[in-house]
């Protein structure tokens, strides 16, 4: 012990001889262990190197990094990460929602559009349907009208032939007299004696049928 302190205590009393200042005066150059001051480097002139690459604070320096780092995963894995999962998690029930919800839009748009198709394929049936009925009926009432009018023609063109066998039956009975009279006229003038009506009939109708 004695002779480490023997230096030290010789350099404080010969810092304090010499300067008249007290120990620790950043003016006063330091002194080695025979009291010849050492001179101190440019860079070191104002105070010592710096703290995290001095090699003396790397222990401290370590410790602090393992109690910061310690700190840091106690907060993430507590507090941060926990958080973040059930944000992960929200969304993805969210999504997995927003899914299903889009599947089940999805079966009621396709539900709707084969209801659709079905309604339109049985209009389109139905208006097949009505238009055959349609058809067939105005075809019937037109067979029926034709037939109508065919039976109206028939009709006219019975009476009409009835009315001309009517009217050729008046005329030849009025030809048949008038055949009569004009024989029995042409007789008389030619042979001066009236003929025999009778005869002169019977003459005129075999002409007739002849």
């Amino acid at each position: 012990m004695s002779e480490t302190s023997g230096p030290a205590v010789f350099v404080i009393a010969q810092a304090e001889t010499s300067g008249g200042s007290s120990f620790g005066d950043s003016t006063t150059p330091p002194a080695n262990a025979h009291g010849v001051e050492i001179a101190t480097p440019p860079g070191e002139a104002h105070g010592s190197n710096f703290p995290p690459f001095d090699a003396q604070t790397f222990p401290s320096q370590l410790i602090w990094l393992a109690i910061a780092f310690g700190l840091l995963y106690l907060l993430m894995s507590r507090i941060a990460l926990p958080r973040i999962a059930t944000i992960l998690e929200e969304r993805h029930d969210r999504i997995a929602d927003d899914l299903e919800e889009a599947g089940k839009h999805k079966a009621e748009s396709e539900a709707a559009a084969k209801a659709y198709e079905q309604a339109l394929a049985s209009a389109r049936g139905k208006a097949q349907t009505i238009a055959t009925e349609t058809r067939d009926k105005l075809s019937a009432e037109a067979e029926a009208g034709r037939k109508s009018l065919e039976a109206q023609l028939s009709e006219k063109l019975a009476a009409a032939e009835r009315q001309i066998g009517d009217t050729k039956t008046a005329a030849m009975a009025n030809v048949r007299g008038i055949a009569a009279d004009t024989a029995g006229a042409i007789v008389n003038e030619l042979i001066g004696t009236a003929p025999d009506a009778k005869a002169v009939e019977a003459e005129v109708d075999k002409a007739l049928k002849s």
